[in-house]
């Protein structure tokens, strides 16, 4: 994987980390929590939020290939969220990016 794609999700994932810390300091989880449970919109957003990490983790296990990297990648994912993720990604990324470019010399014509 290009390292200014792996630069880019270190910055973005140490964004979010730093989002994360604000919010659990200054905000009121359960309330925000309780909120958002009682908003259609609410539910919609968690739903999507952990249906990508259900992609996510689809991804890592196709990626992944044995069992046990599978499960260390996978388990906290719909925990930590994103943030964990974009570590899976800066550290295995390039597993990924080899696979999906292997044997391309351009961008295939569907794309």
């Amino acid at each position: 994987m290009p390292s200014v794609i792996r630069l880019l999700f270190l910055v973005l994932s140490l964004v979010l980390t730093a989002l994360i810390v604000w919010a659990i300091r200054t905000g009121d989880f359960f309330g925000a929590g309780d909120f958002l449970f009682k908003q259609p919109w609410g539910l919609v957003t968690i739903f999507d939020l952990y249906f990508g990490f259900i992609i996510v983790a689809v991804v890592i296990g196709w990626t992944e290939r044995k069992w046990l990297p599978s499960v260390f990648w996978i388990t906290p994912l719909f925990v930590l969220g994103n943030v964990w993720a974009g570590v899976w990604l800066i550290l295995r990324g390039g597993k990924l990016y080899t696979a999906l470019t292997r044997g391309q010399t351009k961008a295939p014509k569907d794309a």
